[in-house]
């Protein structure tokens, strides 16, 4: 039977009890209060094996509260509550020397474990990270249960030198997260270097990754410092891994395993202290079956995994992300907006194919082209919905084109395009025209692949020839259904 004495702390006076009785039937002892000068008397007094708090107290803030109770007593472990939800509440929470940040509400089965993992850690060992940068704008924006265990997660891998692997869709917010982890770590005094290995000819990745010397090859006419050397002692964000070359991929492993690489044309081992993040919109465990990604570099880099989710599945965020973004044009020099709430609910029920990045784009256009103060849900439908692009349009209905029996797939898309252009007259399109393009016409690929093979993926997916996989996350993506016939 589990046993200690916990303080309790929260001005709720229901929450109070419901954590009471919770703790109590768990066998702890539990003395409650509803402020912070209490709590601070009793910690004084050397009672107490665990504390919880929330952070707003009617007398002082936890925060302020949680530095005087670690330098008094170090080796107490501080569980704090708080119903922000923020980034830099996690954050706070955790240099401030907290053991465990619980965002409100949470499942009091975990409050529970969560305390006998800590009255169970080894004492002697004070907790706690450096102090965080004061004054900052918040990278990361969302209070939803999805990003509250982002947040989590980021806080205890901020005193870490842990490698990290990020995976997520397009514009999930990857590499924010990678400048979280090292503007916020220990390491946030030295370079942030991002690479993108999409970006990078392949002959080329060595060389940027590792440097060159003068002669190594045709054109190197001056040694030329590789990220490696201008990440050192700080952050290297590897973006893309996904898409690094095998060659790359076996002097990436040896630098990982030894500390230590050469210049592409060097000879002298060259010592290098730098914190690796991985980022990858690709399921590398698919790259690994058929031989693109090495099984032993993927262990080495997925330390710690890190999923970010996709919009659609925190669309409770929303509300929270426009109006960043609106702050954001704000600052830029546009005028202030708002919207409406049926606009509201018509971004809710979009599926953002481009996730977070997509939306930041929609709100930009919205606060530049649109005049009013706030947006309606009408012209949000015209943006989201506006010149649908390859839709198939009824056999003979008048004013419309058809395809013709002559006339090939290309040389329609080409006559749709180039009527689809000239209704802009002399404007341009929104941005985004090639991913638009290349969804409006997957989906009835799919699809007809799907129908053609009576809902059976694996002969879809070598009909279409895609991994089953990826036809798998397509067809989620894209909210396809898929009927199963008994005749495939």
């Amino acid at each position: 039977m589990p046993s200690g004495q916990i303080l309790l702390a929260d001005d709720d006076a229901a929450i109070r009890t419901v954590l009471n009785q919770a703790l109590s039937r768990a066998g702890y002892e539990v003395r409650s209060t509803s402020n912070a000068a209490t709590l601070w008397r009793w910690v004084s007094q050397g009672e107490g094996d665990l504390v919880i708090t929330d952070v707003m107290m009617p007398d002082e803030n936890a925060f302020d509260l949680l530095p005087r109770v670690k330098k008094l007593r170090p080796e107490l472990p501080i569980i704090v509550m708080s119903a922000q939800n923020t980034f830099m509440t996690a954050i706070k929470a955790s240099e401030r020397g907290a053991y465990e940040y619980l965002p409100k509400p949470f499942d009091l089965k975990e409050l529970v474990a969560v305390v006998g993992r800590a009255l169970s850690r080894p004492r002697g060992v004070p907790t706690g990270a450096q102090p965080v940068p004061e004054n900052e704008d918040i990278p990361l924006v969302g209070r939803s249960q999805a990003m509250q265990e982002i947040y989590r997660a980021l806080a205890r891998l901020m005193p870490t030198d842990l490698t990290v692997m990020i995976t997520g869709e397009s514009g999930t917010g990857k590499e924010l997260v990678a400048k979280a982890l090292h503007d916020y770590g220990k390491r946030r005094q030295g370079p942030f270097v991002a690479v993108n290995m999409a970006a990078i000819p392949r002959e080329l990745i060595e060389s940027e990754l590792f440097g060159h010397e003068k002669g190594a090859f045709t054109g190197a006419t001056a040694r030329n410092t590789g990220r490696f050397e201008q990440a050192e002692g700080g952050t290297l964000f590897l973006d893309e891994i996904g898409d690094m070359p095998m060659e790359a991929q076996t002097r990436l492993l040896r630098v990982l395993q030894q500390g230590e690489y050469t210049t592409v044309g060097g000879r002298v081992p060259i010592k290098t202290n730098v914190r690796i993040v991985a980022a990858t919109n690709k399921d590398l465990r698919v790259l690994i079956q058929q031989g693109l990604f090495r099984e032993d570099l993927y262990f080495r880099l997925n330390v710690v995994p890190l999923r970010l989710p996709p919009l659609r599945e925190r669309v409770e965020d929303i509300p929270d992300l426009v109006r960043h973004f609106f702050v954001l044009v704000e600052k830029e020099g546009l005028g202030r907006k708002q919207l409406d709430v049926e606009a509201m609910d018509r971004l809710k029920r979009y599926r953002w194919p481009g996730n977070v990045r997509e939306l930041e784009n929609l709100v930009r256009r919205l606060a530049a082209l649109y005049p009013q103060d706030t947006i309606t849900g009408a012209i949000v439908d015209a943006e989201l919905d506006s010149q649908p692009l390859l839709a198939p349009q009824p056999a003979g209905k008048p004013g419309q084109p058809t395809l013709q029996a002559s006339e090939g797939l290309s040389d329609a898309v080409e006559r749709h395009l180039n009527e689809y252009f000239s209704g802009f007259r002399d404007s341009l399109p929104p941005p985004g025209l090639y991913h638009r393009i290349l969804r409006e016409i997957e989906g009835p690929l799919i699809g007809a692949a799907l129908a053609a093979t009576r809902g059976n993926q694996i002969r879809a997916a070598e009909l279409l020839g895609v991994n089953r996989n990826t036809l798998r996350k397509k067809v989620r993506d894209l909210d396809l259904m898929v009927v199963r016939s008994n005749r495939a």
